[in-house]
């Protein structure tokens, strides 16, 4: 017979008991969660902060699932996410994560705002409703207690904590390990924390005890060339939402330049064409695809997951709406205000805005000019020479450059004549064999010139520049665009087969107004002679400041581009003279040092470079 055991019963506090079931709570293994699945299961939208509340559903915006998904992924040290204004990115990748990271793997977290004012918003107006109303997180934040600690800027829960922070604030980004950093907006962060750097590294140093550790980077881009978001996108994988076009099934990323509307009535229905097939189809039958949309990566094998999103994709704005911005920001632009468009392209297409270049003033360089104490100046190494071809002579401009590659302006010269006889020509090769003297009697020879082969006589361009070849007389031909490099390596599929540079001639404007911008004697400072013999007078410096850059759009894609000004000097041959001269320096690419006085300069002609000696 089995002896019954007496069981003794024991009276334990209840705050006891509510804290051995918590605690045995957290050591229960969590259920097998994606962070998207999370949300689908647990999380509720709020009144005052949504326009749908209640429950969250991914598929509304199926471009958020795998962004959340690498958030939540333990194998992923950091998240990209450079993004338009309207695609739900801070309830999907800054609140979700939270949640997540309370509810599911509890941590120290840091959520950095632009400012601390942004953070104190940002906790009353989005983290205390998500806590209020989400009841999975609303158990785990004691908000009423004195005793719980919980502040507008810290909130504690079991297994860890809640700090807010803004970037301005040093204080509150030193002393804290973390875990999970969860960063907002952060092209808009100052670019130091007081006096103690950049916030964002900061904030990063404080993770350097975890090896699990999480860093989710979220923003909407700003300028270019000062874009945190841009250059952390870049690092990255850099991946596209795709979606299948509705009638071929071709994977491709919503750009905007394949967006189609009336420029008259853009309150008509948007169409989108494909890239591959051409067919073009609505807003709707495009969106309908994005339950099969997908990220293709351009960089795959970066271990920073990296995802760009415009607003074409996006679940909570029409593309009508994006029209309208569009028109009524290019009208701006039109007028000369740049600011509205600077917007559209950050908050709806989710890219940085490339500032234009300045004006320059011609009578500014004018008035610089200076008196040389001899037709060379003694700082000046090589020469080199750009020939502009027009209809009845050519104009010349003769270069100096020293050291850094500061210049000289040596002779800006007119040599007028029949093209269709040979005269000119020979004037021409005359002029470009002349020798140029220093104060000491050094002459110097001219080391390399461009001739322009554009215009109306390319041929005997090309037969001239041919038989001139080894005194490094070199036949050009420009190209504009954003895309086309300064110099490239010549070719000679031309009826003449004389070897032809193409000459990246916007790439050569910018650089040229780049040294021109300099106001101090020294590298890459631009000297320009007084004496009235050497030609450079009031049209000259007109001519030179001729144009100017601005943000045009084709095909509805932000360019950058020169135009002449408006009513202003319409000869730009100057200007393009000194970029053909600076291009001849580059293809003969001297080295620009200082002789020995011991030792005689020697410059051997190799091919399309030369071997330079004491130069």
């Amino acid at each position: 017979m089995q002896k019954k055991v007496k069981r003794k019963t024991i009276d334990i506090p209840r705050h006891t008991a509510e804290l051995f079931f918590r605690c045995v709570a957290l050591l229960k293994p969590p259920p097998g969660l994606t962070l998207s699945q999370w949300a689908d299961r647990y999380r509720v939208l709020s009144a005052e902060s949504s326009a749908e509340p209640g429950r969250w559903h991914t598929e509304k915006a199926p471009y958020q699932r795998e962004i959340m998904d690498a958030i939540g992924d333990p194998h992923i040290r950091k998240v990209i996410v450079k993004s338009s204004a309207q695609i739900g990115k801070t309830d999907a990748f800054i609140l979700n994560p939270l949640g997540y990271y309370m509810d599911y793997s509890p941590a120290p977290i840091l959520v950095l705002q632009p400012t601390l004012d942004m953070g104190q918003t940002f906790s009353k107006d989005r983290l205390a409703p998500m806590l209020r109303d989400t009841p999975k997180l609303k158990e785990k934040v004691d908000t009423k207690s004195r005793y719980s600690g919980n502040t507008i800027l810290k909130k504690n829960f079991p297994g860890g904590h809640v700090t807010i922070v803004g970037a301005n604030s040093a204080a509150g980004l030193a002393s804290r390990p973390i875990k999970v950093v969860l960063a907002d907006e952060v092209d808009r962060y100052p670019s130091s924390a007081g006096t103690e750097g950049d916030p964002l590294s900061l904030a990063q140093k404080r993770q350097t005890t975890f090896w699990d550790k999480k860093t989710v980077i979220v923003s909407t881009p700003g300028n270019k060339g000062q874009s945190r978001i841009e250059t952390e996108f870049t690092k990255s994988t850099r991946e596209e939402w795709n979606v299948p076009c509705p009638d071929c099934g071709h994977y491709q990323p919503l750009v905007w330049e394949n967006v189609i509307f009336g420029q008259e009535n853009p309150g008509e229905d948007v169409q989108y064409k494909c890239e591959r097939c051409g067919a073009v189809n609505g807003e709707y039958q495009w969106k309908a695809q994005g339950q099969k949309g997908r990220f293709v990566a351009e960089n795959p094998k970066s271990g920073a997951r990296g995802f760009h999103l415009n607003t074409l994709a996006s679940a909570f704005c029409g593309w009508n709406e994006i029209v309208e911005k569009f028109l009524i920001a290019k009208e701006q632009l039109d007028q000369g205000n740049p600011e509205g468009m600077k917007v559209w392209v950050n908050t709806e297409l989710g890219e940085p805005w490339e500032q234009p270049g300045e004006q320059l003033e011609d009578m500014k360089l004018f008035n610089r000019r200076e008196i040389y104490d001899a037709e060379v100046p003694e700082d000046v190494l090589v020469l080199t020479a750009g020939i502009d071809v027009q209809d009845d002579r050519f104009e010349v401009e003769v270069v100096g450059w020293g050291v850094g590659k500061e210049s000289w302006g040596i002779r800006y010269q007119k040599i007028y004549g029949d093209m269709l006889k040979g005269q000119v020509w020979n004037d021409l090769d005359l002029f470009l064999q002349t020798p140029f003297h220093k104060k000491d009697g050094t002459a110097l020879t001219i080391l390399s010139c461009c001739i322009d082969s554009g215009g109306h006589h390319t041929d005997q361009v090309y037969r001239f520049a041919k038989e001139r070849w080894e005194r490094r007389v070199f036949a050009i031909k420009g190209k504009g665009g954003q895309e086309v490099p300064y110099i490239r390596n010549p070719t000679t599929s031309n009826r003449v087969s004389v070897p032809l540079f193409i000459i990246g001639v916007d790439a050569g404007k910018s650089l040229l107004f780049q040294r021109l911008k300099h106001e101090t004697k020294g590298p890459n400072y631009c000297h320009f002679p007084l004496n009235e013999e050497a030609g450079y007078d009031e049209f000259y410096f007109k001519g030179l400041t001729s144009e100017r850059q601005v943000v045009r759009f084709r095909k509805g894609r932000s360019i950058i581009a020169w135009e002449l000004k408006d009513g202003g000097y319409k000869r730009n041959e100057p200007l393009d003279l000194r970029n053909y001269a600076a291009a001849a320096l580059e293809i003969a690419n001297p080295t620009l040092q200082k002789p020995d006085p011991d030792t005689k300069p020697v410059i051997r002609w190799s091919g399309r470079r030369m071997i330079s000696k004491g130069i």
